[in-house]
């Protein structure tokens, strides 16, 4: 039997996105953010309140970048979403993380999470808060590739948000093969 629970943002998995972004005097900041995701082939679209020092960073500059949150720099990235830029402006610095400038767009890559979406910013809508940015490079460190040059989830070890009990958890396990298993019941 189902229970009803009304309006909720509970949807799994929810990823854990560093958004960071440099500020007026090129000191980088970076947020937590989990409610976004792919928006088109070379898009990412996610919601960010308009009063982040981040979100207006990213309005000011035009560029962006996206990291996932990995299992080995949790704490760092809870940091990140627990701390406003405008109380503390070296939060990146105080979660002990470093960053280089992206070779793609004006925006830090956080050198400790190995895999990073480098945008620049489309859109951003004010009423809802949603920012689009187009895909201008992905950098990913080899430490997280397979052999074959592709990323290895086991290695990356993404966390995603448990927003119904405030819990993060770790991706990874692989329980099949996407656009082959199905096949088995045509």
């Amino acid at each position: 039997m189902r229970k009803n629970f009304g309006v909720k943002t509970w949807l799994y998995p929810m990823p854990v996105f560093i958004v960071a972004a440099y500020d007026e005097n090129g000191v980088p900041n970076a947020m937590n953010a989990a409610w976004g995701g792919v928006y088109s082939d070379d898009m990412v679209g996610i919601c960010l309140a308009d009063n982040h020092k981040t979100t207006q960073n990213i309005r000011a500059t035009k560029a962006f970048t996206v990291s996932m949150a990995t299992a080995d720099k949790l704490a760092a990235c809870d940091f990140l979403g627990i701390v406003s830029g405008k109380a503390v402006p070296d939060k990146v610095a105080r979660a002990g993380l470093h960053t280089t400038q992206s070779q793609f767009v004006n925006a830090p890559i956080i050198d400790e999470l190995p895999m990073t979406l480098e945008c620049e910013l489309v859109s951003y809508d004010d009423d809802s808060n949603f920012m689009v940015g187009r895909i201008v490079n992905v950098s990913i460190d080899d430490t997280v590739l397979d052999a074959d040059g592709k990323v290895d989830l086991s290695l990356l070890r993404p966390i995603t948000y448990d927003s119904c009990n405030h819990h993060y958890h770790v991706i990874g396990q692989k329980v099949g093969n996407a656009f082959s298993d199905g096949k088995a019941l045509k």
